[in-house]
């Protein structure tokens, strides 16, 4: 059993409703146009394969498996908007601090913690839970913002003489980042937090945690832009990725 954590979250109230709604069921745009069909490519899970969803959200990549399949949240409305969707009987949904200690009597085959990573304060406790629930030999897949050209309030675009620039301000230092839920009104408004670390320290992360690279992948957007702007704005996404991916694995 895994122990739980019932400590309120800023993805609670306001910013889990809006999460909910902007992800739906099947997820939102880049979830089921590059998200989800990147992680089950990385992961090539078979049947017998157990699962471990680090903040699982609302558990939309547990839709999209058969598997035995454990989902762990801080947020309780999103781990009750998980149990009411799934009816799967093979799946289990937690709630429990992801960056502390986590206790199953359940060792788990390959372990996926998606779009999720950059939210979450002590991220080191994170890949230390899947050290200690992953096989020897199980795979781990990580997807975050891209680090170094996605960085919340440090990171904009620009245009000048005819192209599309992506600017930043900061990479090398870690940040703590307020983002606002509704910035325009702020009686309405609620605070949560992006953390920004450069690649080196989700490195440094795995292999303190026993974990070896085996693939990083840089996903772009698939969009089309139309009208004057599309040419240089299709040159820019596919110049610059949304997403990292990292596949890793636990060693001996």
């Amino acid at each position: 059993m895994l122990k739980d954590d019932n400590k309120k979250t800023a993805w609670e109230g306001k910013v889990g409703e809006w999460y909910k709604k902007s992800v739906g069921i099947k997820g939102n745009y880049y979830h089921e146009k590059v998200i989800l069909p990147g992680v089950l490519r990385l992961l090539e899970i078979k049947a017998e394969d157990k699962i471990l969803d680090l903040a699982c959200g609302q558990g939309i990549f547990g839709r999209q498996v058969n598997n035995l399949y454990l989902g762990v949240d801080l947020a309780k409305t999103l781990i009750d908007e998980a149990k009411k969707l799934d009816e799967n009987p093979k799946h289990r949904y937690w709630l429990g601090d992801v960056s502390k200690e986590l206790k199953s009597s359940i060792i788990f085959d390959k372990g996926i913690i998606v779009l999720a990573l950059q939210n979450i304060k002590k991220p080191f406790g994170v890949i230390r839970n899947f050290n200690k629930l992953l096989r020897k030999g199980g795979e781990l897949v990580i997807v975050i913002n891209h680090p170094a050209f996605r960085v919340p309030k440090h990171s904009d675009w620009e245009v000048k003489n005819d192209k599309q620039y992506r600017v930043i301000e900061n990479y090398m230092s870690p940040l703590e980042i307020p983002i606002e839920t509704s910035p325009f009104d702020k009686k309405d408004n609620q605070i949560s937090y992006s953390y920004h670390y450069p690649l080196s320290a989700y490195f440094e992360m795995l292999a303190s945690n026993g974990f070896m690279v085996e693939k990083i992948e840089e996903w772009i957007s698939p969009k089309k832009s139309e009208g004057p702007m599309a040419i240089i704005e299709d040159k820019a996404r596919r110049e610059f990725p949304l997403f990292l991916a990292i596949k890793a694995i636990k060693n001996g």
